[in-house]
């Protein structure tokens, strides 16, 4: 390994390329999804797709000022994922591409992440709209969107540009539309 190899993987004499990382649920995420194939792959195609939060009481704290916000980041853990490629064909194309270049869930470190619409926060539990999550997903992290600091008005979009509106929401939106909800 070179020298600069070996510096990226150290942080101070400390060896971090191996080490473990460990993440415990601070709640879970409810939803109607029951089957990943007839669920709506991201929140844009799940505008219309009810579901909520149920935060464990030792993070009831964490939650003060967060009804102020009217959309949030989830970030969770794909429980349910398949495991791990570095190649993947992403819903959008039949093309392969790199893992990190898509969202596909069978991810190195399975972790999803998702912007919500907030509607209440009643005690522990947040009520949202446009999740695109199965039910029962373990919640790592809550975030509030922040038009301040988050949007980004003019994007590169790499592969996707090549993707029309119309055929990405049909995609998008598999077989969420033929289910009764």
């Amino acid at each position: 390994m070179n020298t600069k190899d070996n510096e990226t993987r150290k942080r101070g004499d400390k060896d971090i390329a191996g080490q473990g990382i460990v993440f415990s649920p601070i709640g879970i995420i409810r939803s109607e999804h029951q089957e990943a194939g007839r669920t709506p792959i991201q929140p844009i195609y799940a505008r219309d797709c009810p579901g909520r939060v149920e935060l464990f009481p030792q993070f009831a704290e964490g939650l003060r000022d967060l009804a102020g916000f009217s959309h949030l980041y989830l970030l969770y853990h794909f429980d349910r994922a398949t495991p791990a490629r570095l190649r993947v064909k992403p819903f959008l194309q039949d093309v392969e591409r790199g893992v990190f270049a898509t969202r596909a869930p069978c991810r190195p470190n399975s972790i999803g992440l998702s912007i919500v619409e907030l509607i209440a926060v009643e005690g522990l539990v947040l009520h949202l709209n446009g999740v695109d999550i199965l039910d029962r997903t373990p919640l790592l992290d809550i975030k509030p969107y922040t038009a301040r600091f988050d949007r980004i008005a003019l994007t590169r979009n790499g592969w996707q540009d090549e993707v029309d509106d119309a055929t990405a929401g049909r995609l998008g939106r598999r077989a969420y539309d033929t289910e009764p909800h």
